[in-house]
């Protein structure tokens, strides 16, 4: 099994996820978070917020990985989220995201997250995958299009 594909269970794939902005993205990521991992709500919006000021995380394609640090998680955690209707995101191309990898890592990381982002950025570049993404009719498919 892939580095992704560990990171991912199926209860971290939301899938027509409605959500206007990139604010309430991150609030429902961190509701996730807080119900399946006991990670407090408010720490990962903060997170994930923090790094957003930094720049934005959108790739273009749609395609975004917002990821944020978090002090006392043991292990890196994600979650797929695929959006109702693509929102602003400032990607470098200017187009709306709909697919987004949310990368929560230990406060430390620094080696493996590196690696679990080149390894997403490397998935998302293939247009392929991203369309069989967008078009996955559950967590199940969504989880063996990573496990792939």
């Amino acid at each position: 099994m892939n580095l992704i594909a560990q990171l991912l269970p199926e209860s971290h794939v939301l899938l027509g996820l409605e959500a206007g902005s990139k604010k309430r993205v991150f609030e429902q990521a961190g509701q996730l978070f807080e119900t399946s991992c006991g990670i407090s709500q408010t720490l990962v919006f903060d997170s994930l917020f923090a790094r957003e000021k930094l720049g934005s995380t959108g790739l273009g394609q749609g395609i975004a990985i917002p990821h944020g640090r978090i002090k006392g998680l043991k292990q890196a955690t994600g979650a797929f989220i695929r959006l109702a209707e693509a929102i602003a995101f400032d990607a470098p191309d200017g187009r709306p995201v709909a697919q987004l990898f949310v990368l929560l890592v230990p406060e430390q990381a620094t080696e493996e997250h590196l690696q679990i982002l080149s390894e997403l950025a490397t998935r998302f570049a293939d247009r392929q995958f991203r369309e069989k993404l967008a078009t996955a009719p559950d967590a199940a498919t969504v989880r063996q299009l990573f496990s792939a």
